[in-house]
C-alpha cells in the first residue's frame, strides 16, 4: 500500500508559512508607514510634519491611522511559539500588547488645538495626549522585547545579532522619542523651534519603525528558511 501522507508535517508547513506572511505583512507596512507620509506630505502640504503623530491632523489622516490598524490587527492575530517552561512571557502576550497599543496610538491623538475625535471629546484635550504617548511607548517597548528576546530564540547567529541591533534600534528611538517630544512640548521656544523645523521627532520615529519592519522581515525569511530545510529532510 502507499505511504500515507504525513498530516503532522503538512500543518506543521502550513503554519510556518502562515507565520511568514503575517510578519512579511507587518514587515512591509512598517516600511511604507514613513514613506506614505513622506510622500504624501511633500506632495500635499510640500512639507513634513514634525512626527508621524502630527499627521493625524492632516490630509493623511487616513493612512496614519489605517496602516496603525492594519499593524495591531496582525500583531493581536499573531501567536507565535509557544511559551517555554522558563520564559516569562509568550510571542501572543507581547504581540497582542503590542497590538491593542498600535490601537491606542490610533484611536487617541496628540496634542491639537479643537476636538477632533470621539475620544478627544470623551477626556479631553488634556488627556487624549497622555493615551497617545502612553500607547507609542508600550508599542516600542514591545517591538524591542521581540528583538531582544523572543526572535533571538530560535535564531542563528547571524540573525540574532540582526535582532539584537534592530533591539537597539527601537530602544534608543524610543528614549529619543520621548526626549524630544518633551522638548517639544516643555523646551524653550528655541529648542521647540529647533525640534520642529528639523523633524527630529519623525525622523526618529521613521528609523524605529524600520528598524521594527527589518527585524520581522528578517524573522519572515528565517521562516522560509527553516520551511525549506524541513521539506527536504521529509
Amino acid at each position: 500500500m502507499p505511504e500515507a501522507p504525513d498530516t503532522s508535517t503538512n500543518n506543521n508547513h502550513d503554519l510556518v508559512l502562515s507565520y511568514h506572511r503575517v510578519r512579511r505583512a507587518l514587515g512591509i507596512l512598517g516600511v511604507l508607514l514613513p514613506l506614505m507620509l513622506i510622500i504624501g506630505g511633500l506632495l500635499s502640504n510640500a512639507r513634513l510634519e514634525p512626527s508621524i503623530s502630527d499627521f493625524y491632523h492632516t490630509k493623511l489622516r487616513d493612512i496614519f491611522v489605517g496602516c496603525l490598524f492594519a499593524i495591531g490587527i496582525f500583531l493581536v492575530s499573531y501567536k507565535g511559539y509557544k511559551r517555554r517552561p522558563n520564559e516569562r512571557v509568550s510571542d501572543d502576550l507581547v504581540a497582542t500588547t503590542a497590538g491593542i497599543a498600535a490601537f491606542g496610538v490610533a484611536l487617541f491623538p496628540n496634542e491639537s488645538d479643537a476636538i477632533e475625535t470621539v475620544s478627544q471629546q470623551a477626556l479631553g484635550l488634556n488627556i487624549s495626549p497622555l493615551f497617545h504617548y502612553s500607547s507609542a511607548t508600550v508599542f516600542f517597548v514591545c517591538l524591542a522585547i521581540f528583538c531582544y528576546v523572543q526572535f533571538p530564540k530560535t535564531a542563528r547567529p547571524v540573525r540574532r545579532r540582526i535582532y539584537i541591533w534592530c533591539g537597539h534600534i527601537i530602544a534608543v528611538s524610543t528614549v529619543l522619542i520621548l526626549l524630544f517630544s518633551y522638548f517639544k512640548l516643555k523646551g524653550s521656544p528655541e529648542m521647540q523651534s529647533l525640534v520642529s523645523d528639523w523633524k527630529i521627532i519623525f525622523w526618529i520615529e521613521a528609523i524605529g519603525i524600520w528598524a521594527f519592519a527589518f527585524s520581522w522581515l528578517t524573522k519572515g525569511k528565517a521562516d522560509l528558511a527553516l520551511r525549506s530545510l524541513k521539506r527536504s529532510q521529509s
